[in-house]
């Protein structure tokens, strides 16, 4: 079966996503893009033989599109998803869910009413490889009881538009949700706490953020959110339990020596930090629509746990304080306890 999917935003993911599915992921065919600026949904689906459509709803009630992938502007999200659960359509919906805790909220209710999983969030770092493989090193018990989690974010720059709250909203969120699935917990409460700033930023900009988080078992994270490291681009994720400690292995590359010095190679963007992650999320989840099943992604309830926690940091940040996350109790839809 070829999957027919139609895209909603043609902005840079959403073209890179197109690139994916059509060139990289097999069994699928892009049959309709839309853009609120339609000449950028001609440039996106004229290079792969889709058709430019209205808008999202229309996109989404037609014929020739199966599965939905939302790539449009955060605000925009719940309305198309919104709109796919309705019409009965799988729907891969990236990150951010929705901008708003009640947004998240009314997916969850929507999907649960419809009595079948639909949307999947896009949260790659699930996939990638050096985490799955931590994952299985923590769910084997090998390093006991995990205690603590030591992570870093690093950026080479972010340009002049990125504000203080999207380090928690656009870029800590990776972090939030991957941390949630590698110790099967979930994060009661954040606090961020602020340094000495870097000069290389922006003024405007309070970077770097250190943000401390506890989980429900009594886990410990901290996260360092340095937007301006200059050198790279820098994920690190160590989790140390009763019996030992497991860290994520930073991407291969080849060791280098050459006047008198010994070097690897830093990557300088997610976007080639990430790319078989992203290869794998599709194709993981292109086989479950093209198999009629429910995704095994990042779901709905993922979403909204992760724009609960990621608001509850920025509320800190700004108000200087420890902040409860205050996530409901998980639904047994969602394989919370009965």
């Amino acid at each position: 079966m070829t999957v027919r999917i139609g895209v909603i935003g043609a902005g840079w993911i959403g073209r890179e996503h197109i690139r994916r599915l059509t060139g990289t992921v097999t069994g699928t065919r892009v049959t309709a893009v839309t853009d609120i600026d339609r000449s950028r949904a001609a440039e996106a689906a004229a290079p792969v033989g889709a058709r430019v459509a209205a808008d999202g709803a229309e996109l989404i009630a037609s014929d020739d599109v199966d599965a939905v992938l939302v790539t449009s502007w955060g605000p925009t999200h719940a309305e198309h998803v919104l709109n796919a659960i309705t019409a009965g359509k799988p729907v891969f919906c990236e990150k951010p869910l929705a901008t708003t805790v009640e947004d998240c909220l009314r997916i969850t209710e929507a999907e649960t009413a419809n009595g079948r999983r639909l949307v999947q969030v896009g949260f790659m770092r699930r996939y990638d490889a050096g985490y799955r493989q931590m994952k299985q090193v923590i769910d084997s018990g090998a390093i006991g009881e995990p205690l603590v989690v030591h992570c870093a974010h690093r950026n080479p720059t972010v340009p002049e538009s990125y504000t203080s709250d999207m380090a928690a909203l656009d870029t800590a969120v990776h972090e939030v949700d991957v941390l949630r699935w590698l110790l099967d917990d979930e994060i009661v409460s954040a606090q961020v706490v602020t340094p000495r700033s870097t000069r290389k930023r922006f003024a405007h900009l309070r970077d770097p953020q250190i943000m401390l988080f506890e989980t429900a078992k009594g886990v410990r994270i901290d996260l360092e959110v340095f937007v301006n490291c200059q050198y790279g681009y820098d994920i690190q994720c160590e989790t140390v339990g009763e019996e030992g400690l497991v860290r994520l292995p930073d991407p291969a590359s080849p060791a280098v020596r050459t006047a008198a010095a010994h070097s690897t190679r830093v990557p300088t963007d997610w976007v080639g930090r990430f790319a078989d992650a992203f290869d794998t999320e599709f194709r993981e989840w292109v086989a479950r629509v093209a198999a009629g099943a429910e995704p095994t992604g990042p779901s709905a309830w993922d979403g909204y746990a992760a724009t609960a926690i990621t608001r509850a940091t920025v509320t800190s940040l700004q108000e200087d304080r420890t902040v409860a996350t205050d996530i409901r109790p998980r639904p047994a839809f969602y394989g919370g306890a009965a």
